[in-house]
């Protein structure tokens, strides 16, 4: 029996083969495009059973190949560009496919977990799990927010787990391959290491340089709580997956030089020293995100802990610094 990866050479999708990996589960079907030939160092370590191209999977899926071989689909593969503008092409990568898995997988009782977004809620100020919250901004945050609906639809007649996971700002190892969509912490650490000082947007929507405020979650804990419901098959529901604690991309920066401070042997320095002494810079906001940028995000993850899920998530000072660490290790 195996368990189906989609996206699985990307950043979450190769950290949930290394996890499965890491409870002894070898017959893994890792399923991605290799368009960005790099991503193969995200499966360098991984022991997985087989490779397939995503439309070679959907054939093999369409002819019944799978039947009765799987235990698990999860569903990470998606284009994860928020600035993308072909929209045919994203509802087809994210909506269609999608859809396609979710068919197969009731139609064989089969769990599905699935990778859904924090970018449905838009600009609103209120991240719950309920339909008046969301807005998307982007076609992005659309083909998450009209898969979800079909799911709520055919919710009372699933026959099967279904989990779709609202990831907020997640960060950590094996996302490289993202270029500029991989997390703020990532590109901080490029840039201090390469300038001694690294570079934030100024204010906007009424918020400090350096103040805009995210809900930031490390691909450990985004990880967890996908074990978590791989671990309880009769639990189902769409949740918000973020640490329900915004913090600022200041704290961010300030997590970033100081771990990086800290391998130098450099004291830590607070906010205020670390702008007084320009390790922290500040460039105008692009237009081009104007109107389509969330400047606040934070998770409101009852749901997630009414479902039983009660472990603590790193905050940015400790899950910064952790992948810190890891990255200089391979750097």
């Amino acid at each position: 029996m195996y368990y189906i990866v989609t996206g699985a050479a990307g950043f979450v999708g190769s950290n949930l083969v290394k996890a499965l990996n890491e409870r002894g589960e070898h017959d893994i079907i890792a399923v991605d495009n290799l368009r960005n030939a790099d991503k193969f160092r995200n499966l360098a370590d991984c022991e997985i059973a087989d490779y397939l191209d995503k439309e070679d999977f959907l054939k093999k899926l369409q002819d019944g190949f799978f039947d009765g071989l799987v235990n698990a689909v999860l569903h990470q593969g998606a284009c994860s560009n928020t600035m993308e503008t072909d929209g045919r092409y994203m509802m087809d990568n994210n909506y269609q496919y999608s859809l396609e898995l979710l068919n197969y997988c009731q139609n064989e009782e089969i769990p599905f977990l699935y990778a859904s977004s924090a970018s449905v809620y838009g600009g609103g100020k209120t991240f719950k799990e309920s339909r008046e919250c969301e807005a998307p901004l982007n076609v992005y945050a659309y083909s998450k927010f009209l898969f979800d609906q079909v799911v709520r639809r055919r919710w009372h007649k699933r026959n099967a787990q279904i989990v779709g996971l609202r990831y907020f700002n997640v960060y950590g190892p094996r996302e490289q391959h993202k270029g500029r969509m991989a997390s703020v912490a990532y590109h901080l650490f490029n840039q201090y290491r390469a300038a001694g000082k690294v570079k934030l947007f100024e204010g906007c929507d009424g918020y400090a340089n350096g103040g805009q405020l995210r809900d930031f979650i490390s691909v450990e804990d985004a990880v967890k709580v996908n074990m978590y419901f791989l671990d309880n098959p009769h639990k189902s529901g769409i949740f918000n997956l973020g640490t329900g604690q915004a913090q600022s991309f200041n704290d961010v920066a300030a997590a970033t030089v100081n771990a990086l401070r800290n391998a130098e042997a450099k004291p830590a320095l607070n906010l205020a020293e670390l702008q007084q002494q320009g390790l922290i810079e500040y460039i105008p906001f692009p237009e081009a995100l104007r109107g389509k940028y969330q400047s606040y995000t934070q998770a409101n993850i009852g749901a997630l802990r009414n479902s039983g899920y009660a472990e603590p998530f790193l905050n940015v000072e400790q899950g910064v610094a952790r992948y810190v660490e890891q990255m200089l290790k391979t750097a």
